[in-house]
């Protein structure tokens, strides 16, 4: 895509090549993640992942990586990468000459006078991955020889050689089909040349290692099967395509169906088609039933805080999909019953449904009537479930405000934990959550009032003056009048007055706790110690534990994750204050914040928008490559650019 531009001279540089990474997902829950010259280096990366309902709807690796070889003359010219230990073996990055992404991800090689492009699409509603070979120039015929790795096994985990593993493959239409474990479905690998052969040579390759998993310090070495090698010829101007598949396919269509997925990928004309892309990638359809996967490839899909917060901003602001909107929405009530109304390690989480609710009636004129007939028991429900007595994790107190605490929790969304132990268990009472929860009874009351029914009048004379202690005990509870900003939360020893970003829910909330007249004096305080060229701190540099390098072993990232790291899905309730603040002089200002996200997009996630980036400058992301709360939170602020443009 022209919006994505990479260092031509460098990609033969594994420091620079390693560190981008192609990553495609369709709405079956498959994907494919690997880095721009083939090289997996995560135990994620792979060329078909596959989401397996017989194993509890997790994601399993079918196929980690295809090796190709030329053989002209005699002569055999590896064009394959893998890592063993410290060495490099083949090293066939070393004939990469191009890389692009406009419209699917396509590597060029150049052996001598043989120019030859790889080309791979993951099929959109089929657990299949396509490569095509393109041989544009070549001074005869030459033997193209594929080598597939074989994985079969959770993303999560690795696989070593074993003898329990079916090493014999049966023959198929214009290929072979392997089941190394009997319960994993086959997969069904096969050539579009009729006059391809496999010559079957079961090997295992043992001690290839993921770099990145041993920077952080996890198990990164792990044995594949290689089953043996497919071959055919090609002439100059000649292509063939190798197809991987769950299902049994038929040959003679690959490369119909591959120009046919090329096609629907569609160019890309700007960075709102971009974000679009992401969108419809993180947005899943198994079995018919849609959901938001939080993060590709390792992060889960349905998760109750992830979806909520995402959902208006890849359905309604993205894809200006009511439908959508309500159906995953839907899907989302139905499964996650016992977050919403009985127990959840993220207290805050049930509550953010009431800010959904108004973004889709306040912004997109959804029919508030028919909104509060639909949703308003689920969120009554909710408030219910934070009276005391209900829940074990949070409740009520006497002054309405609502106190958090289970011995060694984290119990929000800043959950990290290092040895058992929470890095940031903020127990007590939260001031994110308590603004929530403000807002929450707020919007309850003004539709009860609004589209009463028989019970209206009871829910509205008992939570009238909850509402009421909550406003009263609020701004005193979280308010530092030194500091000029909010505490982040309140237990026995008091304010704990750590400079972090979640205040910022307690003044962008449609009903907020806090006096209007405060707003500037907290906005002024984030945007001072908070904001970056790459997101929101999550912790403020001044602080002693500040970490600004999201970097090393698991415990060192641990500690930066949400002490210092930024987190893109801030930037939105901070660009929409203050363009409520300031008005529609903060435009170029948030035209700024957003512009460097764009700028990265030839790094990490190629053409995707990271989870978190380092807290100090030069910022280099981290993460899961896509983020729906990153693709979501820019869609976001791209409508309010676009609202604001005029004015």
């Amino acid at each position: 895509m022209a919006y994505l531009k990479f260092n031509k001279s460098e990609l033969v540089n594994l420091s620079y090549s390693l560190k981008r990474e192609i990553l495609s997902a369709n709405k079956t829950g498959s994907y494919c993640n690997t880095s721009i010259v083939t090289c997996n280096t995560r135990r994620y990366h792979g060329l078909l992942a596959v989401t397996l309902d017989r194993f509890g709807g997790d994601r399993f690796l079918l196929l980690s990586d295809l090796d190709e070889s030329l053989v002209i003359d005699g002569k055999r010219f590896n064009l394959g990468i893998h890592c063993y230990g410290d060495v490099y073996e083949p090293r066939g990055h070393k004939y990469v000459v191009d890389f692009s992404a406009d419209p699917v991800p396509q590597i060029t090689y150049k052996v001598g006078d043989i120019l030859l492009r790889k080309s791979i699409v993951l099929a959109t509603e089929k657990d299949q991955v396509l490569v095509r070979y393109d041989l544009l120039e070549a001074p005869s015929a030459l033997a193209l020889q594929l080598k597939p790795f074989l994985a079969f096994r959770n993303i999560h985990c690795l696989t070593h050689q074993n003898a329990e593993a079916d090493t014999e493959g049966r023959e198929i239409p214009g290929g072979v089909a392997y089941r190394l474990y009997q319960a994993f479905p086959d997969l069904n690998m096969q050539l579009s040349d009729a006059k391809a052969v496999f010559v079957q040579d079961p090997q295992w390759y043992n001690n290839i290692t993921y770099s990145d998993e041993f920077r952080r310090g996890f198990d990164c070495r792990e044995d594949l099967l290689v089953p043996g090698v497919f071959e055919c010829r090609l002439k100059p101007g000649e292509s063939v395509v190798f197809s991987a598949s769950t299902a049994l396919e038929d040959p003679k269509t690959f490369k119909r169906r591959f120009n046919s997925y090329v096609a629907k990928a569609g160019a890309v004309n700007s960075y709102h088609d971009v974000l679009l892309r992401n969108a419809d990638q993180l947005i899943t359809d198994h079995n018919n039933r849609k959901r938001i996967n939080a993060g590709l490839t390792w992060m889960y899909t349905g998760l109750l805080r992830e979806t909520l917060q995402a959902l208006p901003g890849l359905t309604l602001y993205g894809m200006h999909s009511p439908a959508l909107f309500e159906e995953i929405l839907d899907n989302l009530i139905a499964d996650e019953q016992e977050r919403l109304f009985s127990r959840t390690t993220q207290v805050e989480a049930p509550l953010y449904l009431a800010s959904v609710l108004q973004k889709y009636i306040d912004d997109f004129g959804a029919d508030p009537a028919k909104v509060w007939k639909k949703y308003g028991s689920t969120v009554r429900g909710v408030l219910e479930s934070y009276l005391p007595g209900v829940r074990k994790e949070v409740a009520m107190t006497d002054e309405g405000l609502l106190w958090a605490r289970v011995d060694g929790v984290a119990l929000t969304w800043m959950n990290a934990y290092i040895n058992g132990r929470a890095v940031t268990e903020r127990a007590g009472y939260q001031v994110e959550t308590n603004a929530f929860w403000y807002n929450s009874i707020c919007f309850a009351l003004e539709m009860e009032q609004k589209f009463p029914t028989e019970d209206s009048a009871e829910f509205v004379a008992r939570w009238t003056p909850i509402r009421d202690r909550v406003l009263a005990g609020f701004q005193p509870k979280f308010w530092n009048e030194r500091l000029g900003i909010l505490a982040d939360y309140v237990d026995e020893a008091g304010q704990h007055l750590e400079m972090r970003p979640n205040q910022l829910y307690a003044i962008w909330v449609k009903y907020s706790p806090v006096d209007e007249l405060l707003f500037p004096a907290i906005l002024r305080a984030v945007d001072k110690e908070l904001i970056t060229a790459r997101g929101v701190r999550t912790l403020s540099p001044r602080d002693s534990r500040y970490k600004g390098v999201y970097q090393g072993t698991q415990f060192e990232r641990d500690l930066a994750y949400h002490q210092g790291s930024t987190r893109t899905f801030l930037l939105e309730p901070f660009v929409e204050l203050s363009f409520k603040v300031h008005g529609a002089s903060f435009w170029k200002r948030a035209q700024w914040l957003t512009e460097g996200f764009y700028e990265d997009l030839g790094k990490h996630g190629v053409g995707a928008f990271s989870e978190l980036y380092d807290g100090d400058p030069p910022q280099e992301p981290h993460g899961a490559i896509s983020s729906a709360l990153s693709t979501a939170a820019l869609l976001e602020i791209d409508y309010m650019l676009e609202k604001n443009r005029e004015e």
